[in-house]
């Protein structure tokens, strides 16, 4: 069975991307059915500091416990949904942050984005995806733009449009086949942070 993990980009009070995170969960869940888990993984969880690792994670895995507990989590999933506000054109501090911690449990494995903001956080995501070459994940193209002028009343209360369930669908179609492709061709963790 693969595991997808939802990632919460955002761990700031009154944010919205829990309810977003949900929202594609349970649309995944019900269109994948049964051979797929839908895992929620939300940053307020892990209360990751600001980068404390003193080696860069491309050269050896973290030794704080946090970073042990955070790469167990990550690495146990087989692809990654990232569920990201935008602030100030970027991802939130928390999300990239969480992203700097680890190297190898990110590598060769899909990643999607569903982003909200003014805009439908693009920029945001775009950053995202440079991120995500470095680190050698499969970028996949399809994308959910979630606009707080029309996706949310009063820029709080989220009522996603119903054109957004197809976009979720595509996202998941895309990242389930690349993630099921990529499974038997991942390179293993060791030799992941001997080639870093």
């Amino acid at each position: 069975m693969l595991e997808i993990g939802i990632i919460i980009g955002s761990t700031r009070p009154g944010r919205n991307g829990d309810r977003v995170a949900q929202w594609v969960q349970q649309l995944a869940a019900e269109y994948a059915g049964d051979a797929t888990k839908f895992e929620l993984v939300d940053l307020k969880d892990h209360q990751l500091p600001l980068l404390d690792e003193p080696i860069p994670a491309g050269r050896a895995p973290g030794q704080q416990p946090h970073t042990r507990r955070w790469a167990e989590r990550i690495g146990s999933c087989d692809a990654y949904i990232f569920v990201t506000p935008e602030y100030n054109t970027a991802p939130p501090a928390s999300l990239s942050n969480a992203i700097d911690y680890l190297h190898r449990e990110w590598a060769g494995k899909p990643v999607a984005y569903v982003g909200y903001g003014i805009y439908g956080a693009v920029m945001a995501v775009q950053k995202l995806r440079a991120q995500a070459g470095v680190l050698r994940m499969a970028d996949i193209g399809p994308q959910v733009a979630l606009t707080l002028g029309e996706d949310f009343v009063n820029f709080t209360d989220f009522r996603p449009r119903e054109l957004h369930v197809a976009q979720v669908h595509r996202l998941v179609d895309e990242l389930l086949a690349w993630a099921q492709a990529l499974g038997p061709l991942r390179v293993p963790a060791l030799a992941v942070s001997q080639q870093a």
